[in-house]
């Protein structure tokens, strides 16, 4: 077993869902992730998202970069915050919003609960 792996799309098994029909503001998003790693309560790869907007609500803690396409994120109370290629951002937990996919994102991220 090597320590350390490329985060890269190639030989990792997608998996396909959609937001819960009740959260959904706009659109039909598609969302596509690409796991990499699941211990001990955290988690880490790819996901992917077809445009829609839809609220989310976060208990965990969850660090990402954007690597392509363009979303807007608005918390509650505040101002939209637009997210494109090398934005880098941390959600911390007990954020609640709104996650807009104006065109496709791809980003990787990492989840500790």
């Amino acid at each position: 077993m090597t320590h350390f792996a490329r985060l890269t799309r190639d030989g990792l098994v997608p998996e396909t869902s959609r937001p819960d029909p009740a959260r959904v503001l706009r659109g039909d998003p598609v969302h596509t992730a690409w796991p990499l790693e699941d211990r001990d309560g955290l988690y880490c790869g790819l996901w992917q998202s077809t445009p829609g907007a839809w609220r989310v609500g976060y208990s965990e803690w969850e660090y990402c970069h954007i690597l392509s396409g363009l979303s807007v994120l608005t918390e509650d109370g505040k101002d939209p915050v637009t997210l494109r290629a090398g934005d880098s951002i941390v959600i911390r937990p007990g954020f609640s919003g709104i996650w807009d996919v104006v065109e496709t994102t791809l980003k990787d991220y990492v989840i500790r609960l």
